[in-house]
């Protein structure tokens, strides 16, 4: 007997609710084009459940935080919508945000489950969430297992994880296969996970048994599936500007055959009405606020780098600017719409860092900031991808750092200047930053937390310059 599956894959939206602009490559540049929001995605869901029953709509996580109104509602804005969206499970990362006790006040609003095989209490040992739950759809029966973001107890604030810690999942998820598959009779076992695309291709390297993995969290655009030990991998960018479409051909439960295409949600999707209204209304109160033009810019600011982003460059410019310190560091965070150049608007600054954190400054000798970047390096390109703690390399300004992505962790960096000169080990430099990401604890000394936000900082530089520069400065070299 044969049937069809089809898994609609959502992830990292990061709050986008209406069309923004995104990155296309094209040749040998980046272009920027209107795409996203959630008027799109329910046009797309719309067509697609009117031409087949049997449909998945599964979210990958990084939802309920990235804009303005999603971060000062605390992800409440957003309830109603992806209630609508009638979506089946979801497993998380930045939903964690806002601390564990009001994420659960989140899923308490919507009408479908988290699930998450390797999210511990603290106190009890005992799982917070469903690890699965299973779907039988035309006669195919579905188990879906969700994993969450490990790093959330290891590199986020503390607040994310009050009371919880995080696994890997990798030594919980083969005795939750073995039982949907031994004791619920599933036919297909579908593993939702938000741990990274790197993570995710070791995960199915090591574990048998996976039929679907949908990959979230690093935003890579698979426009082809990729397959790992049996198991078909798709990630679906971010930002809400693109869907992932598999379907399954099934025959005596098990995968015959499959289709997939990354979709675009551009112009060419026509937008459902009924969820532009609804998204309309719940904008409406932030429309004056987030409208109001705040500067401009020369530079096409973006996030798209791994190295080094004119975007942050434009932040770490602003703290420079503000404080006089010698050096700055932020976090080096993927999510953030890109912003052509052109009119500058407060929402583009809340894009840029809405989790406005305390601007804060510290004293930090070379040898300290050689080791944090080494560390951070390692974070970021760890050959055992388990080691890979999220996030880009760490956004740097008026430093100079040259080093070898495919060396050993403290062996990576080769020449580091900072302010042109060669890196004095023993001398303390002035150094600012935002979050604990920014220069994490252990390092530096004398830290200090200012009484201004960056959001404020931000506005400061741009009543100061109106129109600003900010162009890629070789921070951070591969060589």
């Amino acid at each position: 007997m044969e049937n069809i599956l089809t898994i609609i894959q959502m992830n990292d939206t990061h709050g986008y609710l209406e069309e923004h602009y995104e990155h296309f490559y094209n040749g040998d540049h980046i272009e920027f084009i209107r795409a996203g929001g959630y008027a799109r995605i329910a046009s797309y869901l719309n067509k697609v459940r009117n031409e087949t029953d049997n449909v998945l709509f599964l979210d990958g996580g990084d939802t309920f935080h990235g804009t303005y109104p999603v971060v000062e509602t605390k992800g409440e804005i957003l309830t109603e919508l992806l209630k609508n969206l009638k979506l089946d499970a979801m497993t998380a990362h930045w939903e964690f945000a806002y601390g564990p006790k009001v994420f659960q006040s989140l899923l308490d609003k919507i009408n479908y489950p988290m699930l998450a095989i390797n999210c511990y209490d603290k106190k009890t040992d005992k799982l917070v969430f469903k690890p699965y739950i299973i779907k039988e759809i035309s006669g195919i029966k579905v188990g879906i297992i969700g994993i969450a973001a490990t790093i959330i107890d290891k590199t986020m604030p503390e607040h994310f994880s009050e009371g919880l810690y995080f696994t890997l999942g990798n030594k919980e998820l083969p005795n939750y296969i073995d039982e949907l598959k031994n004791q619920k009779g599933t036919d297909l076992i579908v593993v939702l996970s938000h741990l990274g695309y790197p993570q995710e291709v070791k995960l199915a390297e090591e574990v048998p048994g996976i039929d679907v993995l949908l990959s979230a969290h690093t935003h890579n655009r698979l426009y082809e599936p990729v397959e790992v030990n049996g198991a078909i991998i798709i990630q679906s960018g971010c930002h809400g500007s693109f869907l992932g479409h598999l379907d399954l051909v099934v025959k005596n439960g098990k995968i015959d055959s499959y289709s997939h295409k990354l979709v675009i949600l551009d112009e060419k999707i026509e937008e459902d009405q009924e969820m532009k209204n609804k998204v309309t209304q719940k904008l409406q109160p932030y429309r004056e606020k987030l409208s109001n033009i705040v500067g401009k810019t020369n530079t096409d600011l973006s996030r798209s780098e791994v190295l080094e982003s004119t975007m942050d460059n434009f932040l770490l410019q602003s703290l420079i600017d503000y404080t006089g310190s010698e050096i700055a560091f932020s976090n080096g965070w993927r999510y953030g719409a890109p912003i052509p150049k052109g009119e500058i608007t407060e929402n583009d600054l809340w894009n840029i860092i809405p989790v406005n954190p305390h601007v804060s400054k510290v004293k930090i000798s070379g040898k300290e900031l050689w080791d944090m970047m080494e560390e951070n390096l390692e974070n970021t390109f760890a050959r055992d991808p388990y080691n890979q703690m999220g996030g880009y390399v760490k956004r740097c300004l008026n430093i100079n750092l040259y080093f070898k992505i495919e060396n050993e962790y403290g062996h990576r960096i080769q020449r580091l200047f900072v302010r042109g000169e060669a890196i004095d080990y023993e001398r303390i430099y002035d150094a600012v930053f935002v979050t604990s990401q920014g220069v994490p604890e252990k390092y530096g000394h004398n830290r200090e937390k200012l009484d201004i936000h960056a959001i404020d900082v931000l506005k400061v530089y741009l009543e100061k310059y109106n129109t600003i520069e900010s162009p890629l400065r070789k921070t951070i070299v591969a060589v």
